[in-house]
Formats: structure tokens, C-alpha cells, sequence
């Protein structure tokens, strides 16, 4: 029985996909990893020397991992083309520890008969700890009937689908909180740029811009004023 394939018109924004449990990491593994890979970075493959640098043990290396998360995008992907793939290290995993691998689309679009999903990764360990994140961008035909055509030397089906992101509408869920978001962004910068306000920046944010734009105008506003004030007086 041939693969299943996907394709683009099936994708919905926020689709999980199937959750993909590996066996506990073991010495084993580590070891084969290791000659398939090339890599003998001993605090990989030697216990002594592992503890010798302050580890507990050996422990797995990062792109081991990542080979993991690559064969969760893999295997939902069928007929797809993988154009974007990156990883951030956040846990390190030990032997012993069991990986699983989880994904969510976050985004699809499509332009000039080329679509394209953006996916979500991350693994977590044995204790739901997050040990990688990263994403992925996946090209697709946009149904059968536009694969045959294609593979047939026929034009491809064209459908414009603007994009639609899990990230977009977080924050526009309603007006007042978008609008109130926005002020917030200069202080930010300000203190960024100033370190002599750094205290008078952790205050409530709200109004923080208009207290620091008003102390630097006052000083120029009292020394104009002091001659005239004497001139008063006499």
C-alpha cells in the first residue's frame, strides 16, 4: 500500500502533529551515533572523562536531537519538500531519558501555485521538559489534481491564500490590550539607551514615556525663566 502523501488544501492552522515517542537514550546509541556521525567527542562515548569535566555522565549530542525532530517532520510530510529546518539547544539529554517529539502547524500561505506550511517543533524529556524548539518550512502541492498536473508538465493550480498564523491574532484579541501594548515599547528603548534611568524605569509602566520626557524639559524651561523672575523683583 503506497504512503500517504499531504497535501496543502488538507492543512488547517493549529493541526498537531502525531506526537513521536523514541526509545530511552542509552550508551548503545550514544556509541553508534557516534561512528555514524563521526563525531568522538569524548564526553559523548567516555564515562571518566565525561565526569572528569563535571558532568554526571555522558550525555547525548545536540544533533542527535535534532535527527529525532527531523524524523517527525519527515514522516507527517510525505510528498512534501522540506525548505527550512532549525533548532535551538535548550536541555541536555542523558541516558535513560525517553525524547518525544511534537509539532503544530503555525502557518500556511500560497502564492503563484506554490504553497508552503510553517511548522512549530519542539521535544520535550521524560518529565515534560522542554529540550529543543525550533520550526520548519514545508512546500506542497496544493491537492492531488494539482500534482498530476504538474508531474504531467501542466501549469500549476493557482489559489491565493493569504497567510494565516497562530502568532498574529495573540495579541489583537481585542483593541484596548493591542493599543495598550504600544506605549510600553519606547520606554523599553529608553532604557536601553540610557542606563541613568534605569530606576526611574522600573516604575508602572503606564505613563512611563511622558516621565521622562518632562524632567529633561524643565531644566530648560527654569533657567529661561530665572532671569526674568530677578528682573521682576528689582
Amino acid at each position: 500500500m503506497p504512503a500517504r502523501k499531504l497535501y496543502f488544501e488538507s492543512i488547517r492552522v493549529g493541526d498537531e502533529l502525531p506526537a513521536l515517542a523514541k526509545a530511552p537514550v542509552d550508551r548503545v546509541q550514544l556509541s553508534r551515533y557516534a561512528g555514524a556521525s563521526g563525531d568522538y567527542n569524548p564526553v559523548h562515548v567516555d564515562e571518566l572523562y565525561a565526569k572528569s569535566v563535571g558532568m554526571p555522565s555522558v550525555y547525548a549530542p545536540g544533533m542527535l536531537v535534532m535527527g529525532m525532530l527531523g524524523q517527525l517532520i519527515s514522516d507527517w510530510a510525505r510528498g512534501g519538500q522540506l525548505r527550512r529546518y532549525n533548532v535551538r539547544f535548550i536541555k541536555m539529554v542523558w541516558p535513560g531519558d525517553t525524547v518525544v517529539c511534537k509539532g503544530r502547524v503555525s502557518d500556511r500561505h500560497g502564492s503563484g501555485g506554490r504553497y508552503f506550511v510553517e511548522i512549530d517543533l519542539w521535544a520535550e524529556n521524560q518529565k515534560g521538559e522542554l529540550v529543543m524548539k525550533g520550526g520548519s518550512q514545508i512546500q506542497l502541492f496544493y491537492s492531488l489534481e494539482d500534482e498530476n498536473r504538474q508531474r504531467s508538465g501542466q501549469s500549476p493550480i493557482v489559489v491565493e491564500v493569504p497567510r494565516e498564523s497562530l502568532v498574529v491574532p495573540a495579541p489583537a484579541t481585542s483593541a484596548p490590550e493591542a493599543a495598550s501594548s504600544v506605549p510600553p515599547s519606547a520606554p523599553e528603548r529608553d532604557r536601553d539607551e540610557d542606563d541613568e534611568d534605569d530606576e526611574e524605569a522600573d516604575e508602572p509602566r503606564a505613563g512611563a514615556s511622558s516621565k521622562k520626557t518632562a524632567p529633561r524639559e524643565k531644566p530648560a524651561a527654569k533657567t529661561a525663566s530665572l532671569p526674568v523672575a530677578k528682573k521682576a523683583k528689582k
